[in-house]
């Protein structure tokens, strides 16, 4: 069974039903054609293309468009030929453009009429413009020239770049090649045969293992099981609507293309700007149409942001009936769980697979019960069962099959085989490597990630090297490296000869990488930093020019300095980039929109209304612009991406005004400003174009900061940002101070635990009285506690497991509680493990609040933050992680040289953190700055034990494994 004949077949039973819709979402009525229309137009395009195309062996046929209206007539018209399509992306650097196409031996591209002359700047010569149009279907085709040495050069060009030596991964046992022709053969005498006629669906070019572009060839074979079989998981009906979400590039888009039209059900086609918009794309799938499947990598669902999600496509009335999740690692469950409303019917999948064994290997259907409040949380979400006629094995190192353990996964079956660059022949039932590795536990698959130089970088896969060889290959380049830095940023570090433009260098990697591949950031250096390995005298004097050179050397490039360097460099630009006021706010936020989008010179002045995307932004040039605002405030801002992404400039500017001057204290235009009543003692200063607001209300905390109690290790209390209206200067303890002796303090200055955990205690207008007791002896004492607490009964004081919260490894750090002085807002325990994982848990409820896998086990207890926004917790990795306290994501990282096993302290009055390290120093932290203040060597032995503060006289005390203990004035070394 073919690909076209099983939507012949449903086109025979649907005539008259929609088989796609195609929404401009520009205002107008979507465009829809019948399963008739779609089938009578692909009949033309097969007629023609049987005349026009000489069909002698397998044929294969470019297709350079955008998906529209004709989209799926334009596939299975060239599918009836037969012949196999290979999508070329319109927006691909032409250089890997034309690689693909000669790489794939195309002989003939169909080419939509309006992007002819795109095509034809960009492969000017390579080929001929064939005289025969089919206009009403909107293609024109092209054939190779029969004269193209200037294709072979720039072909050569790139293979020299990206394909330094032949690729051979992938080979199993019974192989042979000859050196003089590119026929594999086979000693098992049983295999598929590329040349077979009505062999291929499809051509795909990818990344693979090595970093080198790979063509995979698909044959129908390969592709329909996942097609039968995803329908029946997924249930689809001729009622469904999916969504096409894929690049055509992508092999997930066969499977929403065919999923649909093969089963009376329609697809629907939306521009790729709207997808790149989130208001607009989740308008189009959820309320002017009702999607029912939606396939989907993590990234474009999180792209939609969290308000969208909890509100439109996984609310309690979404029409979404499926969401398959795949090509990237499965969320957290507890964060599905805070999208998911709690009446939504929503069925998920996990997905997982690749495009050299197309389209998908596995599948899982999470389970209901995961998503309800009473589930354990230390679920984890595993790939699954093999799909129809899929084999998945796990081996280790030595290739032996794993049971129970940790290896590399391998993917085949008997058919489910693609062709691979230049294969011919394929023994039956090979198995692929994957690059990727899980656990295996009870015979499921944990996904545990990649281990060799391949990255994941929105949504496509692809090797540093490529990047690093392509800049390499640049006369303005002396030598270069990579970095992947934190896991979030591609920076590349630069060797310059000469005199260098950093914007040339930019645009020259453009031309020959996809936007995926193109560095975030370029970092001028002098040199390389090297390993502490020896370097050979012959080559000490000189600067290494490439990366075979530098391997051969026994010095390798120094990743954590280059991380060092690159961090030093972002705080070089934040002491840098200090804002004076909103109005120099607005000058340099359109100074950085118009850098993102290359509009710098003499380019007119930017309107209020201007959309980045509206602009000739994209998504990639959206990240960079982001990125460069949060450089330039000196700060995290939530959901600015999907500002930039959706709203104008205006709406940017003031988004970002409202996180830099809460309510208490915010710059306003005159215009907005001049609608509230001014009066001569209002209290209100007018200051040019803007007005100064001041709040009222009465101050209960520090404005702009978040009052709370953290109790920590040894029973310390630490009170943090509370105002004197909101303490009585005379009868309590100063704050920030630590409170050794006040057991009963929890309870007084907590209002939001008052009802539920304090009851009994006065509170008069609102303001805690605190009772002085210093002069008390021994008042932390049992019968001091008891004497306070004597209303308690004794039922209410036995002790009983309230909850427990499994972090599935020993615990050696002590837990941090933090108590908000805002009722609405839940307290909190902060506990690290040595599985990794840092937990946030809900102190009242014992659910966890969110999970965070850091880089080794976590000995360290963390700490608060002076505004409460952070906790920050050593590992041993390394590392210090500074977290964001609402949903750990990380908010930076600093490097030390050794593991950390000590716990932070901050300082109340400048919020500067001090840690241990087992490099032997004590650090000085700067969080919000992201800065390393200064660094003390402890005179010998390792700091396990955490610094301790003292106000009075303020000194910190840090002990050490050499048995030294030392008194430091922090204030006298910074």
């Amino acid at each position: 069974m073919t690909l076209q004949e099983l939507v012949n077949q449903a086109a025979s039973l649907y005539s008259d039903r929609k088989a796609v819709w195609f929404d401009e979402c520009n205002g107008k009525s979507p465009a829809s054609y019948t399963y008739a229309t779609v089938v009578k137009l692909a009949v033309e395009l097969t007629t023609f293309l049987q005349k026009h195309c000489d069909q002698q062996g397998k044929c294969e046929i470019g297709l350079y468009c955008y998906p529209g209206i004709n989209l799926p007539s334009w596939i299975l018209g060239i599918l009836q030929v037969p012949a196999a399509y290979s999508p070329i992306d319109p927006d691909a650097p032409p250089m890997l453009s034309t690689y693909f196409m000669k790489k794939s031996n195309l002989q003939y591209v169909l080419v939509e009429n309006d992007k002819i002359n795109k095509f034809r700047m960009s492969h000017v010569s390579y080929f001929n413009h064939n005289s025969s149009t089919i206009e009403h279907i909107g293609l024109t085709l092209f054939q190779m020239s029969s004269s193209n040495t200037g294709l072979n050069s720039q072909v050569d060009n790139v293979t020299s770049k990206c394909e330094p030596s032949k690729a051979m991964a992938n080979l199993q046992p019974g192989y042979t090649i000859h050196p003089d022709q590119t026929e594999v053969k086979t000693s098992e005498g049983t295999y598929m045969d590329v040349g077979q006629k009505r062999s291929l669906a499809y051509v795909l070019h990818t990344s693979g293992t090595t970093g080198i572009p790979k063509i995979v060839r698909v044959p129908h074979k390969c592709i329909v099981p996942n097609i039968q079989h995803l329908k029946s998981i997924f249930e689809i009906t001729r009622d469904d609507l999916l969504f096409l979400a894929s690049p055509l590039t992508f092999d997930p888009s066969v499977v929403e293309l065919f999923v649909a039209l093969t089963s009376g059900a329609s697809i629907l086609i939306v521009p790729n700007t709207i997808k790149m918009v989130p208001v607009e794309l989740s308008a189009a799938l959820f309320h002017h149409h009702h999607v029912t499947v939606l396939q989907a990598t993590p990234t474009l669902l999180r792209r939609f942001g969290a308000h969208i999600i909890k509100s439109t496509v996984l609310s309690a009335n979404t029409s979404l009936r499926v969401l398959a999740l795949g090509g990237e690692a499965f969320p957290v469950v507890n964060l599905v769980k805070s999208w998911k409303h709690k009446e939504n019917k929503t069925s998920i999948f996990n997905l997982y697979g690749i495009t050299e064994v197309s389209s998908w290997a596995t599948c899982y259907k999470i389970p209901e019960e995961v998503f309800t409040d009473d589930f354990r949380t230390d679920f984890h979400i595993h790939l699954g069962s093999p799909l129809l006629g899929t084999k998945v094995e796990v081996r280790d190192a030595n290739g032996s099959a794993v049971l129970e353990g940790e290896g590399q996964i391998f993917i085949g079956g008997e058919e489910r085989i693609c062709f691979l660059d230049d294969e011919v022949t394929v023994p039956l039932g090979t198995m692929r490597e994957t690059g990727d590795f899980v656990r295996v536990q009870n015979a499921k698959f944990f996904f545990l990630g990649r281990k060799d130089n391949q990255i994941k970088r929105h949504g496509k896969r692809f090797n540093i090297e490529c990047l690093q060889q392509a800049a390499e290959d640049l006369c303005q380049v002396e030598a270069c490296a990579v970095t992947w830095y934190q896991q979030e940023k591609l920076i590349l570090f630069v060797v310059p000869k000469d005199d260098l433009e950093e914007k040339e260098v930019v645009k020259e990697l453009q031309k020959c990488l996809p936007a995926y591949a193109v560095p975030d950031e370029l970092v001028l250096i002098k040199a390389l930093p090297l390993t502490s390995h020896v370097v050979p005298v012959a080559v000490r004097n000189r600067t290494l020019t490439s990366a075979r050179e530098r391997s051969d050397l026994e010095g390798k490039v120094d990743i954590s300095e280059l991380n060092k360097i690159y961090q030093n460099h972002l705080n070089s630009r934040r002491r840098d980039s200090k804002l004076s006021g909103a109005e120099e706010l607005w000058e340099r936020l359109q100074y950085l929109w118009k850098s993102a989008l290359g509009l710098l010179g003499d380019s007119p002045g930017i309107s209020k209304d201007a959309v980045f995307l509206h602009s000739g932004g994209d998504s990639l040039k959206a990240l960079r612009f982001y990125d460069e605002i949060e450089m330039l405030v000196g700060k995290v801002v939530p959901g600015l991406l999907e500002v930039i992404l959706s709203h104008s400039i205006e709406e940017v500017y003031r988004h970002i005004l409202k996180i830099l001057f809460p309510d208490e204290d915010q710059l306003m235009t005159y215009d907005n400003a001049v609608k509230r009543k001014l009066s001569g003692n209002s209290g209100e200063e007018f200051h040019g174009k803007y007005i100064k607001l001041k709040s009222e209300r009465g101050l209960e905390v520090t404005s702009g900061l978040i009052s709370f109690i953290a109790l920590s290790r040894g029973n310390h209390f630490f009170p943090m940002n509370f105002t004197k209206t909101f303490m009585q200067p005379n009868n309590t303890v100063q704050v920030g101070v630590e409170l050794l002796q006040q057991p009963s303090f929890l309870h007084l200055v907590t209002p939001g635990i008052m009802k539920s955990h304090a009851q009994g205690y006065e509170m008069e207008d609102s303001i805690l009285t605190v009772t002085n007791k210093a002069n008390k002896t021994d008042c932390g004492s049992v019968q001091d506690i008891h004497a306070e607490c004597s209303h308690v009964t004794t039922a209410e004081l036995a002790l009983c497991i309230r909850w427990k919260s499994n972090t599935r490894k020993c615990v050696d750090a002590s837990p941090l509680v933090i108590i908000p002085s805002n009722e609405e807002v839940s307290a909190s325990v902060y506990v690290g493990s040595h599985s990794h994982a840092m937990q946030a848990i809900d102190l009242d409820l014992g659910e966890i609040k969110w999970e965070k896998n850091l880089g080794d086990r976590i000995e360290s207890s963390a700490c608060i933050s002076k505004c409460g926004n952070f906790i920050v917790v050593g590992c041993y990795d390394g590392l210090v992680y500074v977290l964001q306290s609402s949903d750990g994501e990380i908010h930076w990282t600093f490097v030390t040289e050794d593991s950390v096993k000590s716990s932070a302290v901050v300082d109340p009055s400048s919020g500067l953190v001090y840690i241990g390290s087992h490099d032997q120093h004590v650090y000085s932290l700067d969080i919000y700055k992201k800065a390393c203040m200064w660094k003390l060597h402890c005179e010998g032995g390792a700091v396990f034990s955490s610094p301790c503060l003292s106000s009075l006289p303020h000194h910190l005390y840090v002990a050490t494994l050499g048995g030294l203990l030392l008194a430091v004035n922090p204030k006298a070394i910074w």
